[in-house]
């Protein structure tokens, strides 16, 4: 019996392919009590496995996790790519925030990627740099298809274990092959009666690259927000967190409280208009769901 240690890669109805350094992946079962916990198991999870003369391997031990997201469902991430398309899917501020709201909230550094900037208006991308890079994400303007910037983008998830997350049509594993052609992913586009892309991408896997790896999640148009609590909701925007020295109550949710700091720097223009509508949407989501849950 040979014990090893590696990290999933992927894990499809019920196999886990484990990189353990080795020239092929691990194909792994679970074994014994971790069998009630094999469904917590995901992409992005280091373990430990047994493999027994027949060649058979079983994992043993899921090694403590350093991060976790629920949606898209990975672990032990470095950095998030919130990748949108300039046009075709249009850019949304809603979106984009709810991605970066579950990225805050997983302690995880995120940057934004806008991809087909060979087909954006006049002005787009630098209003959306004007909203993001003031408040210090990083933002990454690349065409995946003629190869602009994405040589900064490639410098910028070296040796990092990064997550690819968007909707669905914006260039996402296009900007992967762009980044390394040897991925050779499969491509799709977008639906001209919906304006969303296929869904080409349909499991979430990693993929080794320059020390580290690249994880192409499935495409999806809409984030539920459930695991998020209201009242860590204002943290994860963090632009707020400057003036709510200002709010006369404590805590405040920056909504109907007559003295607000965070709404009078919205006034003033030092906050943007769309991440403050963000977060109303996202907080009445949030509520919603509490609602129809019961849950008060």
């Amino acid at each position: 019996m040979s014990v090893g240690q590696g990290r999933i890669i992927k894990t499809y109805n019920g196999y886990y392919y484990v990189d353990s350094g080795l020239e092929e992946l691990v194909t792994c079962k679970v074994k014994g009590k971790l069998k009630q916990i094999r469904f917590s198991l995901c992409t992005g999870d280091l373990v430990e496995f047994e493999t027994n003369p027949d060649g058979e391997s079983m994992i043993t031990k899921i090694l403590p996790r350093r991060n976790f997201m629920l949606r898209p469902t990975v672990a032990n991430v470095d950095l998030i790519i919130v990748a949108f398309a300039c046009v075709n899917p249009d850019f949304s501020y809603l979106l984009a925030d709810k991605l970066l709201v579950l990225a805050a909230q997983a302690g995880i550094p995120a940057v934004i990627c806008l991809n087909k900037i060979d087909l954006a208006p006049a002005g787009f991308v630098d209003e959306v740099k004007a909203v993001y890079e003031k408040i210090g994400y990083e933002v990454f303007a690349i065409s995946a298809q003629q190869g602009t910037n994405v040589d900064a983008l490639k410098q910028r998830l070296y040796g990092k274990i990064t997550v690819f997350a968007g909707p669905s049509g914006v260039g996402k594993s296009s900007t992967l092959n762009a980044i390394e052609p040897g991925m050779q992913l499969v491509t799709g586009s977008v639906s001209e009666k919906i304006g969303r892309g296929k869904h080409t991408t349909r499991f979430a896997h990693l993929l080794p690259f320059a020390g580290g790896y690249m994880a192409d999640t499935p495409g999806f148009g809409n984030l539920n927000l459930e695991e998020l609590d209201e009242t860590r909701l204002a943290g994860c925007f963090k632009e707020f967190g400057g003036y709510e020295q200002g709010c006369k109550f404590t805590p405040c949710t920056h909504t109907h409280e007559p003295v607000c700091g965070v709404k009078a720097a919205l006034a003033a223009g030092e906050i943007a208009a769309t991440r403050y509508a963000s977060y109303l949407t996202i907080l009445d989501e949030i509520k919603s769901k509490k609602e129809k849950d019961g849950r008060k």
